[in-house]
């Protein structure tokens, strides 16, 4: 069993290592491309061990990939996040860790030094199915585009720094899909019940920072802060992303991803049967195989 479990997680990281390889810098000197692609493995084994455990194996695999275009008056940035994870033991079997879909692209047009009038887009959802194991192992909470989220807006770029970028959009569209069924008719992730859209209209802030703050030791975070106009405008979401990363070598180094959520309509289930909105947070240790490009 084991063995199938580590050939399934090797297969898995294969395609981000793949990905890695084959994408290499424009000699366009107008366009800066780069990221990391990051394969990590965790495995302990137990054997009569008195202290107590369980054997156990893991895998994280991440790709983090930008590609941004400047020239003129002309600004364009992309960023492409995925991730996914996955922890086996004897007693829960395989069970997902990590699993996310993340796209952004921000085109401005300068106005002023730093400043630009800008587009922006951001898509995100996950892979497959997730669950909630506290409450039940059985039941599913999210799935594919259940929820995905789409975020199309219009406003202003500032660039106060090569390393820092944010971005207000005051008239941004917000799109919450659940388009299972099954999670549709209970309403979940605030649609109403029976629905597959949530549409909001608000304000949204977005800001990023990439800073290596000592010799291969780079930080990026980036946060996003969004106000619905149509309903408890004071009620803001926060999306609170981090990823720190730290360079061995040309293959090895270590990282450290954080995620902070809060919606307002996303309401979490408890033991006691109730649910309500609670501030969500994410943190995955890596240590492994990791290739910057």
């Amino acid at each position: 069993m084991k063995t199938k479990i580590i050939l399934l997680l090797i297969v898995i990281s294969l395609p981000f290592i793949g990905i890695g390889q084959t994408l290499k810098p424009n000699k366009d000197s107008t366009w800066m491309r780069g990221g990391l692609v990051s394969a990590n493995f965790s495995q302990s084994s137990l054997t009569n061990w008195s202290a107590g455990g369980e054997s156990a194996l893991g895998l994280e695999s991440m790709l983090a990939y930008e590609v941004n275009y400047k020239k003129s008056k002309n600004l364009w940035h992309n960023r492409f996040e995925f991730a996914y994870g996955v922890n086996h033991t004897d007693s829960d079997g395989t069970r997902k860790s990590n699993d996310k879909i993340y796209i952004s692209s921000n085109y401005g047009y300068a106005m002023a030094k730093n400043l630009y009038a800008s587009a922006l887009m951001t898509f995100q959802t996950q892979f497959e199915k997730g669950y909630n194991y506290k409450v039940s192992d059985v039941n599913y909470i999210s799935k594919f585009m259940a929820p995905g989220y789409l975020t199309i807006g219009a406003g202003a770029t500032w660039t106060p720094k090569s390393w820092l970028t944010a971005t207000l959009t005051p008239a941004t569209w917000k799109g919450t899909f659940v388009t299972d069924d099954s999670l549709s008719s209970v309403g979940a992730y605030g649609v109403d019940k029976g629905d597959h859209l949530l549409s909001e209209f608000g304000a949204n802030l977005k800001a990023e920072a990439k800073y290596e703050f000592l010799p291969n030791m780079t930080v990026y975070t980036r946060v996003n802060l969004y106000s619905n106009y149509l309903g408890k405008p004071w009620n803001i979401d926060v999306n609170w992303d981090v990823i720190l990363n730290m360079k061995v070598n040309n293959w090895f180094s270590a990282n450290v991803t954080t995620n902070l959520v809060y919606d307002d309509d996303q309401r979490i289930a408890r033991k006691d049967g109730t649910t309500r909105p609670v501030v969500q947070f994410k943190e995955v240790l890596g240590v492994g195989l990791q290739l910057n490009f």
